[in-house]
């Protein structure tokens, strides 16, 4: 029955561990998706309220408006130490979305706001695979809501900063295992806020240079929802029918420095470094509401480092209406390697983005993306449970958006 409260205990693990994601794909701006998810050195109008709040005074129209949505394909796939089983995710398909506004007030200051989903996620294992006992499905949605203001000192510099309001909701289902043979719901909602400042220059009209800092952001779920059904009436005292839980996860700062330089009026090349303070994310605490024997309180490692992304990219513009990105990231995994678990796999991975802009009349932009992310294959293990094999993950993000500047 130990080993019960333990599966149990980590069920509730799975809402987090959605929400951290252990890697971040910043989907917030087609333009940036398709030159490398690189956001920092670059004016790219309302968007700009994510990527650096300090170069949206450098907007060029009075107006700005961008909107977009990413679709996501993602499968994981494991193979069982020493035999020939696996098993592969069946997710549904996610659909991060963001939308901006952005207007001048004076020559010099630009206020906007944003909407986007920067976390937010589905995963589906097979109910009767090998991990079933650690996870089997979730569903998580969060959106983000940023008012901005940036201003720009002189032709050189702009700075910024915005205030992230996050709220989210997280819902949980399984079956437990033998000898309660029962079905387990969890769900909660939760709000929390941080904050976006930037730095923008421009120490000549070729180069370019952005410093972004996201904040740490803690996510509390207090009076969350649990739900114990089907349970024989011997262990019922146990796992009661309707139940509540507290818990928390920060979710991690972030420091992007970005460099552009145009090389022509044709090819702009630019590279950033983005420094994800994933060591805040040490361990996990589930708080129980009704504390029992079978049902106890757990503290579980997650013991995360803090990683370094580099990214590259290049924009050619093919003409006045048409230009052509590409780009190119290395994710290093912040995960223990004793302490790695399926609910999401987060491993080495290597990203190839492109990207491509219409404009058939002046101010509009048609703008599209690709992304595809390869989860390099690794051993990992997930000591309290001595559960471990061989994971590969692949992804794979096309994108739309429109931008509208007057």
């Amino acid at each position: 029955m130990r080993k019960l409260t333990s599966l149990v205990l980590l069920m509730a693990f799975v809402v987090f561990e959605a929400m951290a994601g252990g890697y971040q794909v910043r989907l917030q701006g087609q333009k940036q998706t398709g030159i490398g998810l690189i956001g920092t050195p670059f004016a790219y109008g309302a968007s700009s309220i994510f990527y650096n709040p300090g170069s949206l005074s450098f907007m060029k129209d009075k107006y700005s408006f961008s909107a977009g949505v990413s679709p996501i394909f993602a499968t994981a796939v494991f193979r069982a130490a020493g035999s020939d089983y696996t098993a592969e995710t069946d997710n549904p398909t996610g659909t991060p979305f963001y939308f901006y506004g952005a207007g001048k007030i004076t020559d010099d200051m630009s206020v906007g706001v944003g909407v986007y989903t920067p976390f937010g996620s589905s995963v589906t294992w097979d109910p009767d695979w090998a991990g079933q006992y650690l996870i089997q499905d979730i569903s998580l949605q969060t959106i983000f809501i940023q008012p901005t203001v940036s201003y720009q000192i002189n032709d050189k510099i702009g700075l910024g900063a915005g205030l992230a309001i996050a709220t989210g909701g997280v819902e949980l289902n399984r079956s437990l295992p033998s000898p309660v043979n029962g079905h387990f719901n969890m769900s909660g909602n939760t709000t929390a806020m941080g904050f976006n400042v930037g730095l923008y220059l421009k120490p000549s009209e070729k180069f370019k240079v952005g410093v972004d800092y996201r904040s740490k952001i803690t996510m509390k779920i207090e009076n969350g929802d649990t739900k114990f059904t089907d349970i024989p009436s011997a262990l019922a005292e146990y796992f009661p029918a309707s139940g509540n839980f507290n818990a928390e996860l920060p979710l991690p700062a972030n420091l992007d420095v970005g460099l552009a330089y145009d090389f022509s009026d044709k090819f702009t090349l630019a590279a950033e470094i983005n420094y994800v303070f994933w060591s805040v994310y040490d361990s996990l605490i589930i708080d129980f509401k009704e504390n029992n024997e079978r049902l106890a309180d757990s503290r579980n490692p997650r013991e995360y480092q803090n990683s370094l992304i580099i990214r590259v990219g290049g924009e050619y513009r093919i003409s006045d209406k048409l230009h052509a990105r590409a780009g190119f990231y290395y994710d290093p995994t912040p995960t223990n390697e004793k302490y790695f678990t399926p609910e999401t796999v987060s491993l080495n991975t290597m990203a190839f983005t492109l990207g491509l802009s219409f404009m058939p009349v002046e101010g509009l932009s048609i703008d599209l993306s690709y992304l595809q992310l390869e989860g390099l294959e690794d051993d990992r293990t997930y000591e309290p449970d001595n559960f471990g094999g061989t994971y590969h993950t692949r992804t794979f993000i096309p994108g739309i958006g429109v931008s509208y500047s007057f």
